[in-house]
């Protein structure tokens, strides 16, 4: 790969992406703020591969999951604003291509760190921070809930859509004490549908478990009005 002397950060990571993916921005509007999120061209044509070339042992982890904003995110993402972030920090576990963390950096916080074990997950969210201009408070870095302790804690952790892994719940709720300053909250938001509530109850042992559940319409690509439901659980030490 040869660059022109004077390429950006954000071109280089474009053009590590650009050898396994068809990468575009996409606008999207929340409330006041606009962010460009990194989306994929032809995704089908990305799957067929992973198939044709037997790289799709397990379809959990190994489909590229983290390269969709899923409802999920963006609701996190948005009700950040509710839970006075100005001046506070922010872990997003599982982050994905960030769109949960980076929705909140818009909101005032004063770090957030976005985090995955996915590498390609990881050059999306870094495309991402460098695309919005959100390099001085948003960081990402590589973290497994099972076996790695960062060297900080933060006044909040977000979490969509990942406990959809059994083997990783006992691991979340030992690594949560560990990264939460005092009076944090972590803050997990799922589909109704996909709901686990095996993990919360879990959790009910060491964490006061709040919930809120937050209903959306929306539009299919066939014009059919779409009614959902995502539940939102707070999690804060005793």
């Amino acid at each position: 790969m040869t660059l022109a002397p004077g390429t950006t950060q954000l071109e280089i990571l474009l053009e590590r992406i650009r050898e396994k993916f068809d990468p575009y921005f996409e606008e999207l509007v929340i409330d006041d703020q606009s962010l460009h999120l990194l989306s994929v061209n032809n995704m089908q044509g990305h799957l067929d591969e992973l198939i044709a070339r037997r790289r799709m042992k397990n379809p959990l982890k190994d489909l590229p999951l983290w390269a969709k904003v899923w409802p999920a995110a963006l609701i996190l993402g948005r009700f950040t604003r509710r839970l006075d972030p100005q001046g506070k920090s922010l872990l997003e576990i599982g982050a994905g291509c960030g769109a949960s963390g980076l929705i909140a950096a818009r909101y005032g916080l004063s770090r957030v760190l976005l985090t995955d074990i996915n590498e390609d997950a990881l050059l999306f969210a870094k495309a991402n921070v460098l695309r919005n201009g959100l390099e001085n408070t948003v960081e990402v870095c590589r973290a497994d809930v099972c076996n790695t302790r960062l060297e900080e804690r933060f006044d909040f952790i977000l979490a969509s859509e990942i406990l959809y892994l059994d083997e990783i719940h006992r691991p979340l709720l030992k690594f949560l004490p560990h990264h939460l300053a005092p009076g944090g909250k972590a803050v997990f938001c799922t589909d109704l549908a996909r709901d686990q509530k095996r993990f919360f109850k879990l959790a009910a042992r060491d964490f006061t478990v709040r919930e809120h559940i937050i209903g959306t319409r929306s539009t299919s690509d066939e014009g059919r009005e779409e009614r959902r439901a995502y539940v939102l659980r707070f999690l804060e030490s005793r």
